[in-house]
């Protein structure tokens, strides 16, 4: 397992935008790590709040990518009986499924993540224009995606990554136009 770099620009120019000046995927991608077997579920806890990422994809020995790994699927599948879910807007704030919520967050860190694994994610180049990838997250009714370049990941990119890159590319306010 090995952090992707992002790659650096030649030019020394912004990289945001391709030859026909749409923004493309590589201005907003995160280089991370991928999941693989024999992973603990603190490591990927660690690499997703490091990299503020909320999904990893996850490998094989060979490396391709066979599945991902969600904080959301972990956090569900260990904590959250289906009965708690359906009777969410009705529980009382001191309500706890478990005795101990601190020996239960010991346990599950300490868990391999392969009872975790979910399906292949989404993928999209990095060279593909940025309007694509927000498509194709509301396609898929999610805040993320994979980035892959000839079958090797190169990263994530998320929603809150493209709107902070959208937040710097104009100043607001009086005279602007």
């Amino acid at each position: 397992m090995s952090r992707v770099d992002q790659p650096d620009s030649n030019d020394g120019e912004d990289n945001a935008a391709g030859n026909d000046g749409a923004m493309t995927v590589d201005s907003v991608m995160i280089p991370t790590e991928t999941a693989h077997a024999g992973m603990a579920v603190r490591e990927l806890f660690d690499i997703c709040g490091r990299d503020h990422v909320q999904a990893l994809p996850f490998t094989d020995a060979e490396g391709r990518i066979t599945g991902r790994v969600t904080l959301k699927n972990i956090l569900r599948v260990s904590c959250l009986p289906e009965y708690i879910v359906a009777m969410a807007p009705v529980l009382h704030s001191k309500l706890s499924c478990v005795e101990s919520a601190e020996d239960k967050a010991r346990e599950i860190i300490c868990n391999p993540i392969e009872p975790y694994v979910q399906g292949p994610h989404q993928s999209i180049s990095s060279d593909a224009p940025l309007i694509k990838a927000l498509a194709l997250m509301e396609k898929e009714d999610t805040s993320y995606i994979f980035v892959v370049d000839e079958g090797a990941f190169k990263g994530v990119i998320t929603i809150q990554g493209i709107a902070a890159k959208m937040s710097e590319l104009a100043v607001c306010g009086p005279g602007s136009e």
